[in-house]
């Protein structure tokens, strides 16, 4: 089964007189249960396609499909109702509720999708166990080291156990030990829960991890090798 389809996706911005193109036509078909790492230079395009899969940016033409869905078309509510329920997000900066403890950013988006508060609790604790943070759900961000900080955002991400996790740059501000926990964690779950994984990232460590590695150059996939089973 096809997780995602790209076709022809090509994606333009100006930056003062000039013009860049993130993507140049670019078509890629992604299986479900796969684990998929984008490489390229900054400015090579990985954030954009990783951001047009997960319907936070549009393509200037081409088509988009998360199980075959088409996608590119979908209103802007459309496409919040798709990330609530079909997609979690990991980014480089966590993007942590301070006020909120380790358990409540998990809860937060399974409040969104109206999960009662006993089940929400439940499932957050649950989940906060599975990534290694058992005992730590009433700390805040400010209490947590930046490697739990990124794991309670993995938590949030997957909670609700979408079919498609998108991660820019997740060990961008962690430390080696910390990074390869963190992609350890990446796999069991995408082998226990058959979660498709597509990771941005500059980091080879990462990269090693990935069944399949496409490496981007001025917007265009330049290579595709299928690696190593994670």
């Amino acid at each position: 089964m096809t997780a995602v389809r790209c076709v022809d996706l090509s994606k333009t911005y100006r930056q003062g007189d000039q013009e860049i193109r993130a993507l140049d036509h670019v078509s890629i078909d992604i299986d479900a249960g796969d684990f998929v790492c984008l490489s390229a230079p900054s400015g090579g395009g990985k954030t954009t396609l990783l951001n047009a899969i997960g319907g936070l940016d549009r393509p200037d033409s081409g088509e988009i499909y998360i199980a075959g869905e088409r996608i590119d078309t979908l209103s802007k509510a459309e496409l919040a109702e798709l990330r609530l329920h079909r997609i979690g997000f990991v980014f480089q900066a966590y993007n942590l509720i301070p006020v909120l403890t380790a358990r409540e950013n998990v809860e937060f988006v399974m409040q969104v999708q109206g999960v009662g508060p006993a089940e929400r609790r439940r499932q957050a604790e649950q989940i906060l166990e599975e990534v290694g943070l058992e005992g730590m759900g009433e700390r805040r961000p400010a209490e947590m080291s930046g490697g739990q900080q990124q794991r309670v955002a993995v938590a949030r991400a997957i909670v609700s156990k979408p079919a498609l996790v998108l991660a820019d740059e997740p060990t961008a501000n962690l430390d080696s030990t910390t990074s390869d926990e963190l992609i350890d964690l990446f796999t069991r779950l995408n082998r226990h829960h058959g979660t498709t994984f597509i990771i941005a990232t500059h980091d080879r460590r990462v990269m090693g991890y990935a069944r399949r590695l496409v490496k981007m150059l001025d917007g265009r996939i330049v290579d595709d090798i299928r690696q190593h089973a994670a």
